[in-house]
C-alpha cells in the first residue's frame, strides 16, 4: 500500500486536510515527529513525502539549535535523487528549496524598507507564463505565517505569487512542488496558532495581530476549504504521476 510520510516539526503544525484528501486517494498516512527524535522515513517509489513548517529555519541548519534539520536537507537531497514525490510546505518549502541549491533570505516589505513577516490572509496570484497556470483558476485566497522568503534555485519554476513574497508555489522538479502559505490549515489549527504565537504575529501585525486574524479568519477560513483541498488533490496527483502539466 502507498504511504504518505508525514515530516512535522511541530504539534500544532499537522497535516490538516493533506490527511484526509491523502486517505481518500488511498494513501495510508504515517506521521514522523522529527523534532521529537524520530526517526526519518524509508519511503517506496510509490510513496509521497509531506514536509510540514515549523518555527525554525534554514540557518538553523548549522546552527547546532535542532540537529535534526541537517538530517532532513540529506533525506531530502537523496528522495530527490531517488524520484520520490515531494511537497513541502511552509518550512517544508523553504528546505525543499535549499537542498536544491536555492537559498533562503529575511522578508522585508514597507517604506522605509525593513523586516517585516508576512503573517496573515490574501489573494495568492497565478504567474501566467508558468505551465501549471490552470492549476486554480478562481481568486484563491492563503494564509501566511513566515519571516523568509526562497530563492529558487535555476531549475525551480514559480507558480504563483503574493504580494508581499514571490515565491508562494513553485516546481523544483515533476514530483517535487513547494508551497510557501499555509494551505492545509483546518479551523481548530489556526486558532491554536493565533493562541501560542502571539509573539511572532505581534511582530508582524502589532498588538492587535491576534483580533486581526481572528477576523480574516471568519472571512476566509472555511470559505476556502473546498478551494484549498481541490489544489491539494491536484497537486497529489501531479506528484505522483510525475505529470509535466496538470
Amino acid at each position: 500500500m502507498k504511504t504518505l510520510h508525514i515530516l512535522q516539526h511541530l504539534e500544532r503544525e499537522g497535516p490538516g486536510l493533506f490527511k484526509g484528501v491523502a486517505e481518500e486517494k488511498g494513501f495510508k498516512t504515517k506521521i514522523y515527529r522529527i523534532d521529537l527524535g524520530e526517526k526519518l522515513p524509508i519511503a517506496k517509489t510509490n510513496d509521497l513525502i509531506l514536509i510540514l513548517g515549523g518555527p525554525m529555519g534554514c540557518e538553523d541548519i548549522s546552527s547546532g539549535k535542532f540537529p535534526w534539520l541537517l538530517n532532513e536537507v540529506n533525506f531530502i537531497k537523496k528522495t530527490i535523487k531517488d524520484n520520490i514525490g515531494i511537497l513541502g510546505v511552509c518550512l517544508g518549502a523553504q528546505l525543499l528549496a535549499y537542498a536544491s541549491g536555492g537559498k533562503i533570505e529575511k522578508l522585508f516589505g514597507g517604506k522605509p524598507l525593513k523586516f517585516m513577516p508576512e503573517v496573515g490572509w490574501s489573494e495568492i496570484f497565478i504567474n501566467n507564463e508558468s505551465k501549471y497556470n490552470q492549476i486554480f483558476k478562481e481568486p484563491l485566497y492563503g494564509l501566511h505565517w513566515h519571516s523568509d522568503r526562497i530563492i529558487l534555485p535555476l531549475n525551480a519554476e514559480l507558480i504563483a505569487s503574493s504580494k508581499r513574497c514571490q515565491e508562494q508555489l513553485f516546481k523544483i522538479s515533476d514530483s517535487c512542488f513547494g508551497i510557501q502559505f499555509h494551505i492545509e490549515y483546518e479551523d481548530k489549527m489556526v486558532k491554536k496558532w493565533i493562541k501560542e504565537d502571539y509573539k511572532f504575529i505581534n511582530k508582524a501585525l502589532g498588538p492587535e495581530g491576534q483580533q486581526i486574524l481572528k477576523k480574516q479568519d471568519k472571512l476566509y477560513g472555511n470559505k476556502t476549504i473546498k478551494q484549498r483541498s481541490i489544489l491539494i488533490n491536484k497537486l497529489i496527483d501531479l506528484v505522483i504521476s510525475k505529470k509535466k502539466a496538470p
